[in-house]
């Protein structure tokens, strides 16, 4: 199941993919893809829905509709950071014997498609392909990883963009350099974990005006999805429809030599295997 929302910012409405280019619509089933929903979501039955409405030939053409991002404003985004080997090693920085955890504001969160902000003063906004996390079920002092599957909504594809210099060079407070506005394109849709054959095995990929920058596969993660739910949850309490980003593999800007950074009128584009694609153009603060 490939869960979405379509429409202009402020109003989207509940869709689910069909196929490679089309949608139906699902406002008479689904409110809104909220907590409440994540938490109760009947994957057998929207199935039964989709089908009925493909029956009655109410499968649409996506066109040029805006898609949003497949999840309203999470209570949380928390993100993993060093989780590739190789990232780490592009950063300087060691292999962490336990996950990197630091906090993202939730109303970065926005379609995979929309412009990514420059902030005012920056000069070192970067890049970040990441596999994204959906908690679906409330979450505390877990067991074990295995239980975490029973606790986790689906997967989506998002681009943990960041501020090298806020992040880095402002006091050591990472969160500073993750939570600007327009820091968290996710989508274009939620996969439930069906529709993965593994989600330790799926390629991503992003470019910068089209030449390449990460290859990676979520193979070569340090904390498999699994455990990283787990370890969060003896530290907080996840609650349905929280976000967790879970890293990046190697070619971000600040990694390159020299390094390379996004400036006004850049356009990122990436993807992940049955996570599908994103665009951003990058634009000024005004």
């Amino acid at each position: 199941m490939r869960i979405g929302r379509l429409g202009n910012v402020g109003a989207e409405r509940p869709i689910i993919f069909v196929g490679s280019d089309g949608y139906v619509e699902m406002a008479d089933v689904i409110d809104e893809v909220s907590a409440d929903f994540l938490s109760s979501m009947d994957v057998p039955l929207l199935e039964h829905a989709v089908d009925a409405k493909d029956a009655a030939g109410e499968v649409k053409s996506l066109n040029d509709e805006r898609i949003g991002s497949p999840i309203t404003q999470p209570h949380r985004i928390v993100c993993i950071g060093l989780n590739y080997a190789d990232h780490a090693a592009e950063s300087g920085m060691p292999i962490p014997e336990e996950p990197i955890v630091f906090n993202k504001a939730p109303n970065t969160l926005v379609g995979p498609n929309d412009d990514v902000i420059i902030p005012k003063a920056s000069s070192k906004t970067d890049w970040e392909v990441e596999l994204g996390i959906v908690v679906g079920q409330r979450c505390s002092y877990l067991e074990s990883p295995v239980e975490a599957w029973d606790h986790i909504a689906g997967f989506v594809l998002v681009n943990d963009v960041s501020e090298r210099e806020f992040q880095l060079e402002r006091g050591g407070q990472w969160v500073k350099g993750k939570s600007c506005a327009t820091f968290n394109p996710c989508g274009p849709w939620l996969a439930t974990a069906d529709e993965l054959p593994d989600v330790q095995d799926l390629a991503m990929w992003l470019n910068v005006n089209g030449e390449r920058m990460q290859s990676g596969s979520t193979a070569t993660m340090i904390f498999s999805a699994s455990h990283i739910v787990w370890y969060l949850s003896q530290f907080m309490v996840l609650e349905p429809g929280d976000l967790i980003n879970t890293g990046t593999p190697p070619g971000v800007g600040m990694g390159k030599s020299p390094q390379r950074y996004l400036k006004p009128g850049d356009v990122m584009t990436l993807g992940m295997d049955h996570l599908g694609t994103q665009r951003q153009k990058l634009m000024p603060h005004t």
